[in-house]
């Protein structure tokens, strides 16, 4: 997090800095005048010769010897903060020219301070620079970053799974945490800011990693946090409506997924081909792309109608347990035999997609093969992604928090079993886009027997107005469509939890949609701890019902 509170920035629970344990333990010192020749400014004097060994945008993040870039902010400016960053051991100040203006009226500044026009987009290669996070004339881990609406955290932990099984030295960053072959670091972005970025890509490559998976989302693209780094591989899992508080509209939110297709992000692409905007990536990206169809209608490009086959494409699916067996087929005959422990068919789309973005790697057919055969990779449990809680009834939680999400959790839950009925705790997130609510409302509807409608995280947004969008939505379509459903409304959170119990008969389903692995909900700028893993064991349990034992996550 940095100080100038950026768009899109997730609130957290206070405590220690989620940028600890990010860095390296040895930095080689760049002195401030390549830093300023870097981006064309000239350091007079002895300023030069000051060492830089480190990247801050969050003044309690610095460390002595870092350079601290003041920003500006939604309602302060970095510049506010440089007094405290130079008391850390700041050796230098990037700033812009509002910066320098407010600089002016405070104390002497004691350490060197470097004006550019637009200093944000100077930090993802400075943080480069600095820290050599992925240096030409050095090994480091091959990269690998997945972006699409939905499907990102899975794959990018079955990527994680399967190098594993390779034997490779894995690293992961993404939504619920990061690894860098050390303990894990909970993550509050679904990618940190490019400073951390850089800093965990040297530390991976310090400790003699041999890949690392990273999701890559659009609020990442947006806010530049992945400048500066190019991926070996990039993957592409879907896009449905999510995010258009951010991008405005459809076509906007694409443009911004694409530029990770681009020779200055990425070397390589894996694209899936399910959706037209797939698709239309496919021939637009200007990297070499392959493609992926995991169902028989896919391929059709945007707008044409016209089938284009796919370079690998998904087969003779079999279910086997929760989850299914597939034939992951390529145009020149090849074909491995995969499995995926996790329910739904976007499972199957996701374990695909890891599997190609692997080979895109440099991996072996046959080496994967053995692989996916020794050691079942995508059967790893993911936090809060389809995670099952228990049996019976079974009882899972998902981070579905979009309508296209929704419809797959709910498809995914639906037992075959006569009389069998699916109950979902579902909300939305305040702040967000508004017009998914009474979408998401209306799917609910259609495809589960009661739906409970309860809070998520509000943020600083009335939270009755929220779940009242939802509701409109669920009621106009039950009414709309004649559907056999009951709606209810039940909030707090754990108490809609509690009740989704009480409804529920040992061969029901209920869905706990939308919060996922998160252990905290924001309420007007309070975080309470709430986990709807915990609330649900806790409920079943005092019904008597029978818990699965709660592991720890594989990674």
């Amino acid at each position: 997090m940095s100080d100038q509170n950026a768009p899109g920035a997730s609130a957290a629970p206070s405590g220690p800095g989620s940028t600890a344990g990010f860095r390296p333990t040895a930095v080689a010192a760049v002195q401030l005048a390549a830093i300023g020749e870097s981006i064309g400014v000239v350091v007079p004097g002895a300023s030069g010769s000051v060492p830089v060994t480190g990247i801050s945008l969050n003044s309690r993040a610095v460390q002595p010897g870092d350079l601290y870039v003041a920003l500006p902010g939604a309602s302060r400016h970095g510049a506010d903060f440089v007094s405290q960053a130079v008391e850390a051991g700041a050796a230098a100040v990037l700033t812009d020219d509002a910066g320098a203006r407010l600089l002016a009226f405070s104390h002497d500044i004691a350490v060197p301070v470097l004006l550019a026009e637009e200093p944000r987009s100077l930090v993802g290669g400075l943080s480069a620079l600095i820290y050599r996070s992925r240096p030409e004339d050095a090994p480091s881990p091959a990269l690998y970053g997945v972006t699409g609406t939905n499907g990102k955290t899975t794959t990018t932990y079955f990527i994680n799974a399967l190098l594993q099984a390779l034997g490779q030295k894995t690293g992961l960053i993404g939504t619920i945490e990061i690894l860098a072959g050390g303990e894990p670091i909970p993550s509050l972005l679904t990618t940190p800011e490019s400073t951390d970025v850089h800093a965990l890509l040297a530390l991976m490559r310090e400790r003699g990693l041999d890949a690392a998976s990273m999701e890559v989302s659009s609020h990442a693209i947006s806010f530049r946090r992945v400048d500066g780094v190019v991926f070996d591989v990039a993957g592409f899992t879907n896009l449905t409506q999510d995010h258009l508080d951010l991008h405005g509209s459809m076509e906007e939110y694409f443009q911004t997924k694409a530029e990770l297709f681009t020779p200055a992000r990425a070397s390589k692409a894996v694209v899936t081909v399910d959706d037209d905007w797939g698709a239309k990536l496919s021939g637009t990206a200007a990297i070499p792309v392959t493609t992926l169809a995991t169902h028989a209608d896919a391929g059709a490009m945007a707008g044409t109608g016209a089938p284009a086959a796919a370079d690998w494409t998904v087969s003779r699916q079999a279910p086997r347990g929760l989850g299914t067996d597939f034939t992951l087929r390529h145009r020149d005959g090849t074909e491995l035999r995969v499995h995926t422990g996790l329910p739904g068919s976007f499972n199957v789309a996701n374990a695909a997609l890891a599997t190609v973005m692997v080979l895109a790697g440099g991996h072996d057919a046959a080496a994967v093969q053995t692989a996916l055969d020794a050691a079942d990779p995508f059967t790893v449990a993911v936090p809060g992604r389809m995670q099952l809680v228990s049996t019976a009834p079974a009882a899972v939680v998902d981070f579905a928090h979009n309508p296209d999400a929704l419809a797959r959790a709910l498809d995914a839950v639906r037992s075959p079993e006569p009389g069998s009925r699916v109950i979902i705790v579902f909300g939305a997130t305040g702040q967000r886009d508004q017009g998914k609510r009474p979408a998401m409302g209306a799917i609910a509807a259609r495809r589960a027997d009661t739906v409970i409608i309860s809070d998520d995280d509000p943020h600083d947004e009335d939270a009755a107005a929220i779940r009242a969008d939802v509701l409109a939505g669920a009621v106009e379509a039950k009414e709309r469509e004649g559907l056999d459903c009951s709606i209810i409304e039940v909030f707090p959170r754990d108490a809609a939890i509690r009740k989704a119990v009480e409804l529920a008969g040992p061969a029901d389903t209920i869905l706990v949609a939308g919060r996922g692995h998160e252990v905290w909900q924001e309420v007007k700028g309070v975080n309470l701890a709430l986990d709807d893993r915990v609330e649900l064991r806790s409920a079943l349990t005092a019904r008597g019902f029978t818990v699965l034992e709660d592991q720890r996550i594989e990674s």
